[in-house]
């Protein structure tokens, strides 16, 4: 058992999570209203999320207790220590609080593995996948399985099937600042397109309410390995903000010059830095647009196969709000003019299959409660 004292990441996770609550009796009070602690558990970080009875937000804490920052081995009390750290004194306040989990906390290299739901991947079908891990303090943490497409080249998803299903429950808003309603998912279009932008990118097909199948772009690491380990970092510099032309010049390179494929452009950034039309700070932001348009070529071709197209299409992008408005303007260069940022859409999932689980039991109305953090 390793000594949580001495371990610099549960220390972290414990700092982190003192900072991140507001720590007096008014916040305390809030706290008996509180129905169901959500945590999205990624590679990175841990997110804890508190709500009442009626799907608001009372309170939420971040640290950096993601799964690679703890001790291989679950065993090893890594996972129960970032867990207490982070959420112990809402336990103490409410010891029979509900807790569910999604994200990486349920890979093989997580707390304890939930095994993947096949497609199509359905709400039902991922409450049914639900694997509980035991705490110290006696809590079932319920852990949201991930998704499996089979085939030639299988693909995987762990934690995008819970935004997925939140962005689904918005009913077509973009923010969720109301409370949650999981009968908004019964109006969602047949078919649908969510684009997740980030490391790893997901371009989702939702349709009747389920995840039928799915796409993944490894266009955020990719520009990571190649600007920071490549001849063409040599000559990038970063510039104080982004340069939305040479994004766009990017995109436009990619779309109209990109057939021979991104193997065949991407050295286009160096040489267009060596005859003085790109300078050192245009490079990245040229590379960024280059690397997605590229994407986006791809996600026309998969979608052409299947007789539909970008232009005119209206979809839903969940992520990072700064790299989400880089892909809608980068679709708007495909003729995607309606592309709909999904707010809070981790938060919304989280609920709504714990509703859908039975681990919390909604209430019919309630005054809307204070959003702290």
């Amino acid at each position: 058992m390793t000594d949580r004292a001495s371990s610099p990441s549960i220390a972290a996770a414990s700092r982190d999570a003192q900072q991140g609550s507001a720590g007096t009796a008014a916040s305390r009070a809030v706290r008996y209203d509180a129905a169901l602690i959500a945590l999205d558990w990624g590679t990175t970080a841990l997110r804890a999320y508190l709500f009442d009875a009626a799907g608001q937000l009372l309170e939420t804490r971040a640290s950096t207790a993601g799964i690679m920052n703890l001790p291989r081995a679950a065993s090893e009390g890594g996972f129960d220590a970032a867990f207490d750290a982070v959420c112990g004194s809402w336990l103490d306040d409410a010891p029979h609080l509900p807790v569910i989990a999604a994200g990486m906390v349920g890979s093989a290299q997580g707390w304890k593995e939930a095994p993947y739901v096949e497609t199509p991947a359905s709400a039902d079908a991922i409450v049914r996948g639900i694997v509980q891990v035991q705490t110290t303090r006696g809590i079932a943490l319920n852990i949201v399985p991930g998704v499996l497409e089979r085939g030639e080249l299988p693909n995987v998803m762990r934690g995008e099937e819970t935004q997925i299903f939140g962005a689904l429950a918005a009913g077509g808003t973009g923010d969720a600042g109301s409370a949650v309603n999981p009968s908004a998912a019964t109006g969602v279009q047949q078919s649908a397109l969510i684009g997740l932008p980030g490391t790893h990118a997901k371009w989702v097909v939702v349709r009747g309410a389920r995840i039928e199948r799915f796409y993944t772009f490894m266009t955020g690491e990719v520009f990571a390995a190649l600007s920071e380990h490549t001849i063409l970092g040599r000559t990038m510099t970063t510039p104080d903000r982004p340069d939305t032309a040479a994004f766009l010049r990017g995109i436009s390179v990619a779309r109209n010059h990109g057939h021979a494929g991104v193997l065949a452009t991407i050295f286009s950034t160096r040489t267009l830095g060596l005859t003085a039309q790109l300078t050192r700070e245009e490079q990245p932001d040229y590379l960024s647009g280059l690397l997605i348009g590229h994407e986006l070529n791809g996600l026309e071709a998969v979608l052409e196969r299947q007789q539909a197209t970008l232009a005119g299409r209206t979809l839903r992008l969940i992520g990072n709000e700064a790299l989400c408005e880089r892909y809608r303007l980068a679709l708007t260069q495909f003729g995607c003019q309606s592309a709909e940022l999904v707010k809070h859409a981790t938060e919304r999932g989280l609920w709504r299959i714990a509703v859908q689980a039975g681990l919390v039991t909604p209430a019919a109305s309630a005054a809307p409660a204070a959003r702290i953090g």
